[in-house]
């Protein structure tokens, strides 16, 4: 029995007409802008998102620390590959930063917390989008994982779509010197 893979409806869905679309969707060509020119940094205080409690928060919580967002989906093979250094960072979060891992699974918690349960060892801790326009913001969201890294003044300072090694923790190191 094959499962339906469910993409939350904030991210556009990209149709299987393209190869490579299809590659770009399932984040394995980087679709991102890299690092955004400090004049054109969007503010992206306005992204809520809900915690596993069901607490509603917004970036504009973290200004002063450098933010790593990293949107996912459990049934996503590059995410899965993902997801470990982003648990790493998360666990080494301290005054100067946060990690967000932002499941945009259509089923939300339903989806979530068995996944969460079943790779526990990773001590990833997830929140979702806060509604179907929560993540707006940063712009199309066409491929997954996209990491988004965010000043310490909530601006937009760098993006990409796909999972490469070391990455993240290269561009926070980046964010927390230039911030």
């Amino acid at each position: 029995m094959r499962m339906k893979r469910r993409i939350h409806p904030s991210l556009t869905i990209l149709t299987g007409a393209l190869a490579a679309s299809l590659l770009f969707a399932c984040g394995f060509a980087d679709g991102g802008q890299g690092v955004i020119p400090p004049e054109k940094r969007k503010l992206m205080s306005s992204v809520i998102y809900v915690d596993a409690t069901g607490v509603t928060h917004s970036l504009a919580e973290h200004l002063g620390k450098v933010v790593v967002v990293d949107v996912w989906a459990t049934w996503c093979p590059p995410c899965r590959k993902s997801l470990p250094e982003i648990a790493v960072l998360q666990a080494k979060e301290d005054l100067d930063y946060a990690v967000l891992a932002i499941s945009v699974d259509q089923g939300g918690w339903a989806d979530v917390r068995p996944f969460l349960n079943a790779n526990a060892q990773l001590g990833l801790k997830a929140v979702l989008p806060a509604d179907a326009k929560a993540l707006k913001p940063f712009g199309a969201i066409d491929g997954i994982p996209t990491t988004f890294i965010l000043d310490r003044h909530g601006r937009l300072r760098e993006r990409w779509s796909g999972y490469y090694e070391g990455r993240a923790e290269k561009a926070l190191q980046e964010a927390l010197k230039g911030s």
